[in-house]
């Protein structure tokens, strides 16, 4: 079936889980370097502007026009051999397809030119759904980050090794300086507690409780 926006109705300052995935369900990430090049993409339009205070000559007018560093705010995401979760905030009604727009076009054109394809490369237009509770916000975090345990080899306690998810920004691992992760790990300031987000990632919650808190927000929920 067509992948379809799965709410209508976008909000001011709304946070979304964003999703998509290949066109029948094959992989959009064939190497290390397809996964290497969506990311600087990611970072290209959520970076604020060589030069803030006018046009860049390193930036041709088109990519100028392109950053989308103060109207959308990246929280979590996390790609897969076929998919990609994006949770974000965009402060403007439009503002989140004006940037999902973006980044999937040009990266549909990397893809088509790197393996000399033509056509579409996603199943349809994205989906977005409104998260609507900070509990919702918390666990699709959590959803996001435990996704490569559907890879052979992965177990919750090397999910860090991960090298495609924003997971390892929330312990300190690394700094993707356009990723804002603060709403979620200022909840946990020891990192070394069993409070901590890292524990609260890689524990098997009692299941009933994560499906009540994510039932319709995630792909595993799609009809």
């Amino acid at each position: 079936m067509t992948a379809r926006n799965r709410y209508k109705t976008y909000v001011e300052n709304g946070f979304y889980h964003c999703y998509n995935r290949g066109v029948e369900k094959r992989d959009i990430f064939l190497d290390q370097k397809d996964y290497t090049v969506f990311l600087s993409y990611l970072k290209f339009y959520l970076s604020p502007p060589i030069n803030p205070r006018g046009p860049s000559p390193r930036l041709s007018p088109a990519q100028q026009l392109s950053n989308h560093n103060q109207t959308i705010k990246l929280i979590a995401y996390c790609l897969m051999p076929n998919h990609f979760h994006l949770l974000i905030q965009q402060s403007n009604r439009d503002s989140m397809t004006r940037f999902l727009r973006a980044l999937s076009t040009r990266y549909s054109m990397y893809f088509n030119k790197r393996y000399d394809r033509v056509g579409s490369l996603f199943q349809g237009r994205y989906k977005a759904v409104l998260v609507s509770s900070e509990m919702q916000f918390l666990y699709l975090t959590k959803y996001i980050h435990r996704n490569p345990l559907h890879l052979p080899g992965y177990q919750p306690a090397n999910l860090l090794e991960y090298p495609y998810s924003s997971f390892r920004n929330y312990t300190g691992t690394i700094t993707q300086n356009w990723i804002d992760h603060s709403d979620i790990t200022s909840q946990y300031i020891n990192a070394n507690s069993r409070n901590s987000y890292q524990f609260f990632v890689e524990e098997q919650q009692e299941i009933s409780t994560e499906i009540t808190t994510l039932k319709g927000l995630t792909l595993d929920w799609e009809t």
